[in-house]
């Protein structure tokens, strides 16, 4: 029956001076929770309490040197939402007043206690502590990606009047204007007179009344009269009930591309340059478009009458199955209406940008951010619409993927018990800088490198399976302790695996791995060489070289020679040598995330890096 019983994630503290009802209940309450610990009366009951960490207090009224009512209201002064469950003989009405004053209490049973009473009370306070564990997580959790997407882009939130309330560093830097100055005023501060009213009253009217998101293109004024031109994408957040609480903008820089394409024009329109050489100009802009750029061209009956390399390349095409045929035929379905409106609005308007989701020759889908333009004849009439293109595949698909994968975490860490590995956030960030510099060092693409970076962080994710006495142990591990620590690579692994993400599946690979040492001697698996995956052999460096250098209960910080000469001995046995030398190389830029992220206080729990 006990391997069949399922432990409720919870620590209880019960206190009873009876010796055998508490051997009964206690047995009672150890097979049904995770963590039970008993005191033998109320003031030892209050100690225990002081000394420990529980999630419910169970307890008896009558007892020696101090009753089960006065204990509740010395631990109501220190906690004052501890819940509590009393459990008595007595029933008598001036108990239930004296009850009554101390708030924490929730629940009243009787003795003898009947099991499924208690069991009922236990999993509804369960429910209630897992809920709060699991909003807590859910908040870890989106601030790391809160913090990925600040770092790569331009980011503003504004309330539903439209003030700006929130920006980040990238828009203070790209505006000129400090954070005070944008603070509280809307986002005209920085609108070019160039722009027209039509554009922000559309993107009102998708973001306000539609509740749908916005992308344009949009034209800025910094404060010292500089011009910036942004790719933007506005996004309406809504509360559980539909409700938009506020708007997050998010914008690329793309002024380069857009004075370029200015250039050419103003090149073209010179009065000084003759026929022969602006023919010329056109063929070598042209050139540089083809190569950098996918391009189209489609008749005004939407039939396609020239596509480039690039564009062949992305779509898997032949040119000779898409000459003459019907460009509306590469869309999914639901853009097709779409583009037939806005190719007429590009007879009138001039040009459109936009991203549009297609259809490879063999039915998997790209994303392409076009910019549309209306070609005329020499009389002045649309002969064809000329499109540039780039792909954006990878951009679309990664945010789908953070988004996906944001929904599997929370799933599997709304399950588990409470996490009780103490690092400080500024360890877990140090690792995930280190991580990407040194992947970017190694070669690996800013795509991979970035990836790692946002797992890192759940390396030591499999901690909160470890026990409270060996995680929090501030002396050196037995041979015995050390075996259960070591267990919480195979508990990360295991909770993270089961995803299909590939972002959860990097984080399963990077907690089962990055205790692996190079020369085979490490764990869980004894791993090799090139049989530990390269995020395992970077994260191992990159949480070794930050662990060493930080406080802890049982160590204190080493000093840079020491970590370094560590480094020296070990490599080609722990760790891999080629990222060793990395390391030296780089030990400049390692040490500027170091100093950057310096932790603000000390921390009392321990790693989980071999000690021994």
């Amino acid at each position: 029956m006990k391997s069949q019983l399922k432990k409720r994630e919870i620590s209880i503290l019960y206190v009873e001076d009876e010796e055998l009802i508490r051997s009964e209940i206690f047995n009672i309450l150890s097979m049904l929770c995770e963590k039970v610990e008993f005191a033998v009366d109320g003031r030892d009951g209050l100690e225990k309490f002081k000394n420990g960490v529980f999630d419910l207090v169970i307890t008896d009224i009558n007892m020696p040197y101090m009753n089960g009512f006065e204990m509740l209201k010395e631990i109501k002064a220190l906690k004052p939402e501890m819940p509590a469950i009393i459990i008595s003989a007595y029933s008598q009405e001036e108990y239930f007043l004296q009850a009554s004053k101390i708030d924490i209490i929730n629940d009243y049973l009787f003795k003898p206690v009947k099991i499924i009473d208690l069991m009922e009370r236990i999993n509804k306070h369960t429910a209630k502590v897992e809920e709060k564990r699991e909003y807590q997580k859910t908040l870890k959790l989106l601030e790391q990606y809160k913090l990925a997407v600040d770092k790569s882009s331009i980011l503003s939130k504004t309330d539903i009047k439209g003030n700006i309330t929130y920006v980040n560093d990238t828009f203070c830097n790209i505006s000129k204007y400090s954070r005070n100055e944008l603070i509280g005023k809307p986002h005209n501060i920085v609108r070019h007179p160039d722009m027209s009213k039509e554009t922000f009253e559309n993107m009102w009217k998708t973001i306000k009344e539609d509740k749908e998101i916005w992308q344009g293109r949009i034209k800025n004024l910094a404060k010292d009269g500089s011009i910036y031109i942004v790719n933007t994408t506005v996004v309406p957040i809504t509360n559980t009930n539909g409700e938009i609480e506020e708007f997050i903008g998010i914008r690329n820089d793309i002024t380069e591309l857009e004075i370029y394409k200015e250039l050419l024009q103003n090149k073209l329109n010179s009065a000084d340059i003759n026929l022969k050489n602006k023919m010329h100009l056109v063929k070598e802009y042209e050139t540089a478009l083809d190569l950098s750029t996918s391009l189209v061209r489609v008749d005004t009956e939407y039939k396609i009458t020239y596509v480039n390399e690039r564009f062949l390349s992305v779509s898997k095409y032949k040119k000779e199955d898409l000459i003459g045929q019907s460009f509306l035929k590469i869309l999914k379905i639901d853009n097709q209406e779409f583009v037939k409106k806005h190719f007429e609005t590009i007879k009138t308007v001039g040009q459109w940008n936009g991203i549009l989701e297609s259809l490879r020759v063999d039915g998997t889908i790209f994303y392409m951010d076009y910019t549309f333009k209306a070609i005329q004849d020499i009389n002045g009439l649309v002969s064809e619409f000329m499109g540039i293109g780039k792909d954006i595949t990878e951009v679309i698909e990664l945010h789908k993927e953070i988004e996906d994968t944001q929904k599997d975490v929370i799933f599997s860490l709304g399950s588990i018990g409470e996490a009780r590995s103490k690092e400080t956030g500024n360890h877990v960030k140090r690792v995930a800088e280190y991580s990407k510099l040194l992947a970017l060092k190694f070669g690996l693409s800013e795509a991979e490198s970035e990836l790692l970076k946002i797992a890192s962080p759940m390396h030591d994710i499999g901690k909160i399976g470890i026990p409270d006495v060996i995680l929090n142990k501030p002396a050196k591990f037995t041979p015995e302790e050390f075996e259960v620590m070591k267990n919480h690579a195979v508990i990360g692994y295991n909770m993270l695996n089961g995803s299909d993400r590939k972002l959860l599946k990097i984080s399963a690979t990077i907690a089962y791995e990055h205790h692996e040492k190079y020369d085979g001697s490490g764990y869980p698996r004894g791993l090799k060489g090139e049989e530990i995956h390269i995020f395992g052999r970077i994260t191992a460096i990159a949480d070794v070289f930050d662990a060493l250098g930080s406080d802890r209960c049982y160590k204190q910080a080493w000093d840079l020679e020491k970590i370094l000469n560590l480094f020296k001995e070990e490599r080609g046995r722990h760790f891999d040598p080629v990222l060793v030398d990395l390391l030296f190389e780089n030990l400049e830029q390692f040490l500027k995330i170091r100093d950057t992220y310096v932790d603000t206080y000390i921390d009392l729990d321990p790693l989980g890096i071999e000690r021994r």
